[in-house]
């Protein structure tokens, strides 16, 4: 079956002021919608192919053949990247995060205080040279780590397992902040679904469970 576009859980103008309406319609319909047609037409010759998963595919991509690779890479990587954003952002979220979430103790293990990971996560995000995306990956070993990608990669496709991602590419935020990248950063801090990041947390247990099965 054809990917689809996932609808937004919240109307275009749930987030403002944080992201301002525009932003997301454009985000979503547009750039979100080109992943989606761009990746069913990658795969429209390789029935063998369209019955498996955005996420199987981009965390196997040295299986599938060479002709479609760069295709599947980029929008098979966008479609789940973007699948994942709009879940993880929703109305009037708090930006905080319950100590009770094993998610929340495996950060302050891993990173001091919220306020320390937010910083460190908001230092990448603003270091990192042109479009991409920056995460915060659980590996094989359960731990956590604070990483950036290039273009629409995903921490899939290096063995890890996304918990929680930001959009870095200038289509996500330059409508409302311009050049200023780390005002966007810290903005979007204020529109994090906690609870979608701890499920993630959560199913990241059982995603390596399947894949050393």
């Amino acid at each position: 079956m054809a990917f689809e576009l996932p609808p937004l859980p919240y109307s275009f103008d749930a987030l403002e002021p944080a992201i301002d309406r525009l932003t997301m319609e454009i985000h979503h319909d547009r750039h979100h919608g080109t992943y989606v047609k761009n990746l069913n037409a990658a795969l429209e010759k390789q029935a063998n192919l369209q019955s498996q998963s955005a996420e199987y595919l981009i965390a196997n991509l040295s299986s599938l053949p060479e002709n479609i690779r760069t295709a599947v890479r980029n929008n098979g990587g966008g479609h789940v990247n973007h699948s994942m954003f709009w879940r993880i952002m929703r109305p009037q979220a708090s930006g905080n995060l319950d100590s009770g979430l094993d998610v929340m103790r495996a950060i302050e293990q891993t990173f001091g205080k919220l306020d320390d990971f937010k910083s460190k996560f908001n230092e990448a995000g603003a270091k990192h040279f042109g479009s991409g995306w920056a995460w915060l990956a659980r590996g094989r070993d359960s731990k956590l780590q604070i990483m950036t990608t290039p273009n629409q990669d995903n921490p899939l496709m290096q063995g890890l397992y996304p918990v929680l991602g930001n959009d870095l590419w200038e289509h996500a935020y330059y409508l409302k902040y311009q050049n200023k990248r780390p005002e966007y950063l810290a903005a979007w801090w204020e529109v994090v679904n906690w609870k979608e990041v701890a499920q993630r947390f959560e199913e990241s247990e059982q995603y390596f469970k399947k894949i050393a099965a």
